[in-house]
Order: structure tokens, then sequence, then C-alpha cells
């Protein structure tokens, strides 16, 4: 069993990459050059980079990737995307070209509010707390306004703060609902300090209310803390053509395909063991672009997921129709970022990302990141009701097979060759290739 470690934090970089070698790799050389070869040769840069979290050792790389052609309100984009994943920057540029053809994505932002809450308990009459509260709303806006006064400047800042009884979920059970707009930032810590502020208002008006029994001034704060689930920031995506122009290479009864895609995505309405696996599709797309521009993925899954079950069941992201001989595909997606502070600001790359997206305000990229995601679900709802999945995935993923067993350049071209007009599979390669070797 590893040996436990006091002090860790305050050893050198050098001193903990040492440690892990002894501990984990009986003092393998090989782990530490592993490990040091990712260090980026310029110190600053490298410093940079060890400051974003604690206990930094190393970098980890994923491909920066580009899918271009998309067409968005009758702008054009070169979305940048960071991901693994085989084939999914693929499958983005091909639905960005199918649809550029057909008139391009369409947006529209329908709501930018952001939501944070005090919990608290309150052991008194719900009448009085809210008689209460009323009383004390000014103190909550001239406590918080030294935070908020350069947010109100860009045209936000707090915009409501609601009592909510939760008494019949947890006794004694109260929240102050408090929504925010935070425009281009993402806003979390601006949230978060504003809803301490709100607290400590809370407490301390709390024993100063003369209407107030000793016990109902007890007013206990359990915390304070911005929500991700974010229901009224919402951007809808959505592309729609007649259904004959849905005909291509891969499409040749624009008929069936259309009602074959609609009933996909309707089994992903009604189906959670299918919509998981729909909606996996859809966050390919969104989390390459939100890790590529320097926003929080982790948020943004929770939220969107939690979105996804908000009428009692998780159901699709996506939505599909036909009417009236019209073809038409959308979806409606919660998203909470943020173009400056954080990252924004810090990872040369996202710099890079940002500006190769024209410097866009939070709500633009709000656009582009919803369009990355239903790009990404037709691409896949596409293939899965024409082709098959695996056809498209599995010759992408090929170079990864090769990789895997090291494969020369001459056997690479010989398996490449081979595979143009033969299904691809992890067996079919290994055999293949243990083939060229003997």
């Amino acid at each position: 069993m590893a040996n436990t470690i006091n002090g860790f934090s305050k050893l050198s970089k050098h001193d903990k990459i040492k440690w892990i070698s002894n501990t984990y790799f009986n003092n393998n050389q090989d782990v530490i050059e592993i490990i040091e070869q990712y260090w980026n040769s310029d110190q600053e840069l490298q410093k940079l980079h060890d400051e974003f979290i604690e206990n930094t050792i190393t970098n980890f790389y994923l491909p920066f990737g580009v899918a271009p052609n998309f067409k968005i309100n009758e702008k054009w984009y070169t979305i940048p995307m960071v991901i693994e994943e085989s084939s999914v920057v693929a499958a983005a540029a091909k639905a960005a070209k199918f649809w550029s053809e057909r008139g391009g994505f369409k947006t529209t932002i329908l709501g930018t509010e952001k939501i944070g809450q005090v919990h608290f308990i309150y052991k008194g009459h719900i009448d009085l707390l809210t008689q209460f509260i009323n009383t004390i709303q000014h103190k909550f806006y001239e406590d918080t306004a030294p935070i908020t006064q350069n947010m109100q400047k860009r045209g936000g800042g707090i915009k409501n703060i609601e009592l909510r009884d939760k008494t019949t979920d947890i006794e004694n059970y109260y929240q102050l609902h408090v929504t925010f707009e935070t425009k281009d930032s993402m806003g979390a810590n601006f949230i978060n300090s504003c809803l301490e502020q709100i607290a400590k208002t809370l407490k301390n008006e709390a024993m100063q209310y003369s209407n107030f029994s000793e016990k109902e001034k007890a007013i206990d704060v359990i915390m304070s803390i911005l929500s991700n689930y974010v229901p009224n920031c919402v951007v809808r995506a959505e592309v729609s053509c007649p259904i004959e122009d849905l005909k291509g290479k891969d499409i040749k009864d624009p008929q069936l395909f259309a009602e074959k895609f609609v009933q996909a995505v309707r089994i992903a309405e009604v189906e959670p063991y299918r919509a998981v696996t729909h909606n996996k599709g859809v966050m390919n797309g969104v989390d390459a672009v939100v890790l590529a521009t320097g926003n929080d993925f982790r948020a943004i899954e929770a939220g969107v997921h939690a979105y996804a079950s908000r009428n009692g069941r998780y159901s699709s992201l996506s939505h599909a129709s036909i009417e009236n001989g019209q073809f038409k595909f959308w979806i409606d997606l919660p998203l909470a970022l943020g173009t400056v502070g954080g990252l924004t600001s810090l990872h040369p790359m996202v710099k890079v990302a940002l500006t190769m997206l024209q410097n866009p305000s939070a709500t633009e990229l709000m656009q582009v990141i919803a369009v990355a995601g239903l790009a990404q679900n037709f691409a896949a709802v596409k293939s899965l009701t024409t082709t098959g999945i695996q056809q498209g995935h599995m010759k992408m993923h090929l170079m990864n097979i090769l990789n895997q067993f090291k494969a020369t350049d001459a056997e690479r071209a010989k398996v490449v060759a081979h595979f143009e007009k033969n299904v691809v599979s992890h067996s079919a390669v290994v055999e293949l290739l243990e083939s060229l070797r003997k």
C-alpha cells in the first residue's frame, strides 16, 4: 500500500515527481522522463500553467481542432474544438457544410438569468419571516453595492431576491433565491461574493429586528452558493429546409430520411436509455467548444442534464418535426458562459480560440456552442438512420489503432488502402497488421 505524505504541497515540482516515482513506479526514471517531456520549454508559459491549479507536476495535452464552414445567423465561423474522441470534429464539420448549403443555422437567446441561493433555517412563523424580508430588501442591495457597482455599469447585477418556503421538504428550511445578470462574465465569483454578503445582512438584520423573538432572531445560514442549474439562461439553435432539399450523396430518399430522423429523435424523447447517449452526442460538440474557450464544462454538463430532466423524466435535448413539407431540427440549451475573467484572459490558446470566433460576447458564445451541439447531434442521428454509426467512426478511429500497435509508414499505407473498401474493426486491423508482419 502506498505511503501517506505530509507537506506534499510544499515540495518542489521535481520533488513531487520524485516521490510519485518512488512510491508508485519503483523509482522508474522512464516515468519521470514521460512526465517531464510534457513540460513547456518556455519557462514563463510553464509557470502560468503550473499556477492554474495546485500540485501541478506536468501538462496533459488534448488535441485542439477546428470545424470550418459554420453559417450562423448569416455569419461565417470556424469553430475551435478541444476533444480526444475520434470523428467528433469531422462530424461537426460535415454537418456544418451540409447546412451551410441549406440556409445555415439560426439561433435565438431565450434568457440570460443566473441563479444563486442562500439556504437557511428559521424556526418561526412564515408570515413574520416574509414581513421581515420585505422590510430589509433594500439592505441586501445597499450592502452588496460595493460588489455590484462595476457589474451594474455593464448592465448587470442583482435582478431579484425572493424568499422561498421549502419547509415541506426539510423542517424549518427556507431560501433566498437570487437572480443575477452577469453580462460577458460567467460570474461564479461575483455571484458567490454577493450571496455571502446577503447572508451576513440576513443574520445581522435578524438580530436587530424587534418583531422577532430570541428564537426567531437565531437564523442559521447553512450555505450561500450559486446554482449551475440555469433554466432561464437558455439559447435555441435550429436548422430547417424543405424535405426535398435534404437529398444528397447518402440521402437518396429525403422523405424517408426525414421520417426516420424524426422517429429517432422521438425515441430519445421518451426512452431515457437512448436519451442519455443521444445527449452525450450533443455534449461532444458542446464540451469541445466549452473547453477550447476556457469555460467550465463540468458546470455546463451538470446544468444541461438537469435541464433534460426538468419535466420529471430524462429526455432528449433536441427535437425534430415535419410540417407542411418542411424538416426542422432544433435544440434549447442552458449555457452559463463567460468571455471575460477566469482562463479566458490567461490561457494563450483560449485567447486564440476566442479571437478565431471573432471575440464573441457571452451571448454570442452561447449561440456558437449551441450550434456545435446541434451539428454534432445531427451528424450522429443522420449516421444512425443511414449508414450506421460505426462506419464513419471506425474509419476515424483507424489511426488510433495503428498508433497503438506502432505501425510503420509502409504498414499504415497498406492498412489505410485496404480499409477504403472494407469495414473497419479493431480485430480486422490487428489481423491485417499481423499478416503484414509475418
